[in-house]
């Protein structure tokens, strides 16, 4: 870091300025993006999903509450795992504190996922998580959205995820889904997966701010780094 370009403070503003100008072209591209991707079509959701939840049973369509939209994190924790992926949980930190705000914009929020409910309802407890999370155990929803593969796909090492072919080798992978309720009926407007979910990481957003950014670029694996928040210590 020692031999990164100092400057005088006149110079570090001229810099700061003509970086502005690409700063300012980022955001009006990601408003246009953002507007483009609410103009999708929808499809037609046309089984009846189930979800195990605090309360019992509940539709896809009962996950909206009194709301007309719908967002769900595919959260991966297998049935036989005794606590939820790593990665995951670095999302669900960021989980809590949005969600009024959501729902003041009519939006409900949900985390799914296929361990038992009271395996979900464990990890919450012990990480001080308080948004919505199910279990979609025993149900075709992780399928069907492609964060879940059938086992004949992890025979062959390949399974559809992303909108494409892709190598796995774990029964499950991160992503996330949203819908709206229109009449009644339930339809499909968006999933993303991979490195579409970084923008919902508040904690990345801050380290590609930071001077070393996310500094991953020695790991094995970019999220390396990522544990448990309990298991960090003080």
């Amino acid at each position: 870091m020692t031999d990164h370009h100092i400057v005088s403070h006149n110079e570090w503003i001229a810099a700061r300025t003509r970086f502005l100008a690409r700063e300012k072209e980022f955001t009006h591209q990601r408003e246009a993006l953002s507007q483009a991707r609410r103009e999708l079509p929808w499809e037609r959701v046309e089984k009846n999903y189930l979800f195990e939840g605090e309360h019992g049973g509940e539709t896809l369509a009962d996950l909206f509450g009194d709301r007309s939209q719908l967002v769900v994190y595919h959260f991966m924790y297998e049935p036989d795992w005794d606590i939820g992926c790593k990665g995951c949980s670095f999302w669900a930190d960021n989980f809590n504190g949005v969600i009024a705000h959501l729902n003041q914009r009519d939006v409900s929020f949900v985390a799914t996922s296929r361990a038992p409910l009271k395996k979900l309802q464990a990890q919450a407890k012990r990480f001080g998580w308080t948004f919505k999370w199910v279990s979609c155990v025993g149900d075709d929803f992780n399928l069907d959205f492609n964060v879940g593969f059938a086992p004949e796909a992890l025979a062959r090492g390949e399974a559809v995820y992303n909108y494409g072919s892709e190598h796995v080798t774990g029964p499950s992978k991160p992503g996330i889904s949203a819908f709206i309720k229109d009449h009644g009926q339930v339809f499909h407007s968006y999933s993303t997966y991979g490195r579409g979910l970084d923008m919902f990481n508040t904690a990345y957003h801050y380290l590609d701010m930071a001077p070393k950014g996310r500094d991953e670029a020695g790991l094995s694996f970019p999220m390396a780094w990522v544990d448990h928040r309990i298991a960090y210590g003080d």
